[in-house]
């Protein structure tokens, strides 16, 4: 659609602030990133931006000078084509966010349960909920920057082939 709707595309794409965080595995769940994930496949500079806080009157003030200096930072110095950037913003109990961390996504899972509820029409359906497991005590990752008051920024990509199991699998497998 970008180029229906505009002349030209965009020099950067900014998705969110989104409520809730996107870190770790949340990243695959999450519309905010898949939104600046379209951006970047079409060669647009992209970031997408969440605040770890769900609650709907959450102050995004403290946040406003750290997007302001990643945004112009990217425009800036461009990523290369497919990369973009997940941006977690933590909301210490103190107010101050410590800076700015670059990082790699935490390893984790939910432990998935699911709620069976009805709707305001009677029908039925299930609500997954579940418990968060962290599994990834390292220090240099998002969730380790953002539980020490730090904004967690960890390029992503889109190409999710894994590289460490290619060969034998084309090994054990190719005809």
């Amino acid at each position: 659609a970008i180029d229906k709707v505009l002349k030209r595309k965009p020099d950067l794409m900014v998705s969110g602030v989104n409520h809730g965080a996107n870190s770790s595995i949340n990243v695959i769940y999450s519309g905010t990133m898949s939104a600046a994930l379209e951006a970047a496949i079409e060669g647009v500079q992209s970031i997408g931006f969440s605040l770890c806080n769900y609650n709907h009157e959450a102050d995004f003030e403290p946040a406003k000078h750290f997007i302001k200096k990643i945004a112009e930072s990217i425009l800036n110095k461009p990523m290369p084509h497919g990369t973009l950037l997940n941006v977690n913003i933590p909301v210490p109990e103190d107010g101050i966010i410590k800076g700015i961390k670059v990082c790699r996504q935490a390893k984790a899972k939910y432990g998935e349960h699911f709620e069976e509820r009805t709707d305001p029409f009677g029908i039925k359906y299930y609500w997954m909920t579940g418990k968060f497991f962290n599994l990834d005590d390292a220090a240099d990752n998002d969730l380790s920057a953002l539980s020490e008051g730090y904004i967690s920024v960890v390029p992503t990509q889109f190409d999710l082939t894994s590289y460490s199991t290619l060969n034998d699998l084309k090994v054990q497998l190719d005809s």
